[in-house]
């Protein structure tokens, strides 16, 4: 045996311990026995949608504690590590629900708010400018730009409007490989062999936890310290969702019980303030990150569409879009809420059932002895042909007056259900409004400032719509456009 050979073997062999050590820590790390799978039901019917969301709110208000391809918390640890998206409903479900719509959300802050969102469409404005020098045009691929400018936004949100710009850089790296990895791991999550053959993949997005932790934790510090300094705009005290999160006192246990009955108050833990944290900063930027990136790949494709909605942007004049502008804009309303029924911000709603006599709301002779995780498809009920006329055209003209879904809103009525963009019944999302507002102000200052065509190289093409369902639903080919300043 020549050395050549010599090192083949040996190298085969080490190949081969390595898989026999990786399957003897997968077994060891089972989140639970194998033999006891939970099934998944995916709802495609509006109708169905709605008995459950709706007209049975209670039995389908729990999420999967595990909503990833993979578990990243397990054990005690997990929970202790819960987000707003897997605690169970229940009383500190509505603790931190609470405390995100009044120290954030809430009406009075929408001044302050706005400052956040002027400073970051003018950071845009001129980044894309740049591009366009010399001619007045110049093609770019748009994800990135609209990425950095609305993460910008929302880690000032987040961590306060005196982020360490480092940091911010640091946070929004950390969050594109999360979400990115979260999209891999479908590949490799059923199967024993596929995660042996992806254990790289596997390794790196287990430790995206420990890259989040050490991303936030100083700029959480720096907040830490100012607590007692809190910053003030023209009077008003501001705080950050951080300093929300610092000063909350959360229940001792999630029993289902009143403010009153609740004795016992603890701090939150630091695995639930970095989950609290990734789940503010991915949801709020990719939400409208993918909401302004659909709707501009369709006005590329719709030239039409885009004068008509450039006209009503143009008549509110030079100055930036404000709160009551936007709310005199119908058509650019109609424009964003088409775009968000053919393509809502994420791919699937999951519950977690285990009520056996809810199960019969959905219609499935499933087996209940491991619970019932189910999928509402958003992007098939938004474009179900039981309540929709040419679900797949996009015709903003529909949401106008005297259009079929003329009363069609974000959030479903308490009557039917359309469109899921924001989901529905008791967890819906609460951060509609403010998307809302940031994405209609993007798009505004969007449109006033340039006009979009297809690449110069392939003139009067479509740009290609197809989907990928990812963490989020998102382009398969992101949005690559001829951009024009106007004069």
């Amino acid at each position: 045996m020549d050395f050549l050979e010599l090192s083949t073997v040996l190298f085969c062999l080490g190949f081969l311990l390595q898989l026999l050590r990786l399957t003897l820590i997968f077994g060891r790390r089972s989140n639970g026995p194998m033999t006891l799978q939970q099934p998944t039901l995916e709802i495609t019917d509006p109708a169905i949608a709605h008995r459950a969301l709706i007209e049975n709110a209670d039995a389908f208000s729990n999420r999967p504690s595990t909503p990833f391809p993979v578990a990243l918390v397990t054990g005690r640890r997990r929970q202790r590590s819960d987000n707003l998206s897997t605690v169970p409903y229940g009383l500190r479900w509505r603790t931190l629900r609470r405390n995100l719509t009044a120290e954030m959300l809430h009406p009075s802050r929408m001044g302050f708010l706005a400052q956040m969102q002027k400073a970051a469409i003018n950071a845009l404005i001129p980044d894309l400018c740049r591009l366009c020098a010399g001619g007045g045009a110049g093609e770019l691929v748009i994800r990135g730009h609209l990425y950095t400018a609305v993460f910008a936004l929302t880690a000032r949100m987040c961590f306060g409007d005196d982020v360490d710009q480092r940091g911010m850089r640091a946070s929004q790296l950390v969050m594109e490989d999360f979400v990115r990895g979260v999209g891999e791991a479908q590949a490799y999550a059923g199967s024993k062999l596929a995660m042996l053959l992806h254990w790289r993949r596997r390794r790196r997005f287990l430790g995206s936890r420990g890259r989040m932790a050490e991303a936030f934790f100083p700029l959480i510090a720096a907040r830490r310290q100012q607590s007692n300094k809190p910053h003030c705009d023209e009077g008003i005290v501001v705080h950050s969702y951080v300093d929300s999160l610092l000063d909350l006192r959360v229940p001792d246990g999630d029993a289902d019980a009143k403010d009153d009955d609740v004795d016992v108050r603890r701090a939150l833990t630091d695995d639930e303030v970095v989950s609290l944290v990734s789940e503010f900063l991915g949801a709020s930027t990719e939400t409208v990150v993918a909401c302004v990136e659909w709707t501009l790949a369709h006005l590329v494709n719709e030239p039409d569409v885009q004068t008509k909605l450039r006209r009503e942007v143009d008549n509110e004049g030079e100055s930036m879009a404000s709160d009551k502008n936007l709310r005199d804009m119908p058509y650019l309303r109609a424009v964003v809420l088409e775009s968000l029924r053919m393509h809502p911000p994420v791919p699937f709603l999951m519950r977690d059932l285990r009520d056996e006599a809810a199960a019969g709301v959905l219609e499935t002779a499933l087996p209940m002895a491991a619970g019932l995780r189910v999928h509402f498809m958003t992007g098939d009920i938004g474009r179900s042909a039981k309540v929709w006329t040419d679900p797949d055209e996009f015709r903003p003209d529909r949401f106008l007056a005297g259009g079929e879904a003329e009363d069609v809103g974000p959030l479903p009525g308490p009557k039917e259900i359309r469109m899921l963009p924001f989901g529905a019944g008791r967890r819906f999302c609460p951060g509609m409004g403010l998307a809302m507002l940031h994405i209609k102000s993007i798009l505004a200052a969007l449109l006033r400032e340039f006009e979009w065509a297809p690449p110069a190289e392939v003139p009067g093409s479509k740009v290609d719509l197809t989907e990928l369902d990812m963490m989020f639903k998102v382009m398969k080919h992101p949005l690559r456009a001829r951009v024009k300043l106007r004069t």
